[in-house]
């Protein structure tokens, strides 16, 4: 069901073209409202004071400066807005930079149109959203050396220290399993087996550990456990 309250959008992109496009796909959506659009970052900073959106969708390549600084501003400023990444660049940098940014969701251009409508309804329950690609960009700069003798992690297997890092991201069971290629149900059951180890008893305290022991300078690579 739709939530009755429309989430008000501010679209960011130095193309014209894109905007405009945007705006009509975005539009289309009965729970959306586009509240206004920006050519740069100076003007979405103005903007998003200006408006107070719900949700920015963001390029990443802007003429004054980076998508993902001025990511950083507005949740700096404005932290009951999410910013949104659309972005035709993916690399495990700048994927890492926006979430480090407070990104909610990082999305390629070549997205379906279903899939970005749900990654901006997703940031209405808090959820952040990873195109596939771009999570497996993220997962793929950690390393597994030394992750055997840290006494945060060393209970946890490579593959559970994955679906970790995903759930700290507030990926759902499903959303993981499309990004390690597992069923849900094998999701779960990492997730249980996360918990019954470490002695958590949500996936609050799952994504609250992980944080505070910086589980993002050390997870190790996809693979096998």
């Amino acid at each position: 069901m739709l939530a009755s309250t429309p989430l008000r959008l501010l679209i960011v992109d130095d193309h014209e073209v894109v905007r405009l496009g945007l705006r009509s796909l975005l539009d289309g959506e009965a729970d959306f409202e586009v509240v206004g659009e920006a050519g740069s970052a100076a003007e979405a900073l103005d903007q998003v004071h200006a408006l107070r959106p719900d949700v920015v969708i963001m390029d990443i390549r802007l003429p004054d400066r980076s998508g993902i600084e001025a990511c950083r501003l507005i949740r700096q400023h404005h932290p009951r807005t999410q910013v949104v990444i659309l972005t035709s660049y993916l690399s495990r940098d700048l994927v890492d930079q926006a979430m480090r940014a407070g990104a909610a969701g990082y999305v390629l251009k070549n997205v379906k149109t279903e899939e970005l409508v749900e990654t901006i309804r997703a940031t209405r329950s808090g959820r952040a959203a990873l195109n596939p690609d771009a999570a497996r960009q993220m997962l793929a700069r950690f390393s597994p050396q030394g992750m055997e003798e840290d006494p945060a992690f060393r209970k946890l297997s490579p593959r559970e220290l994955q679906v970790m890092a995903l759930v700290t991201r507030g990926l759902s069971n499903r959303e993981i399993g499309r990004i390690l290629h597992l069923s849900e149900g094998t999701v779960r059951n990492y997730v249980s087996s996360i918990m019954e180890k470490m002695g958590f008893r949500n996936r609050i305290e799952i994504a609250t550990y992980a944080v505070e022991h910086r589980i993002f300078e050390s997870t190790p690579n996809l693979g096998e456990d």
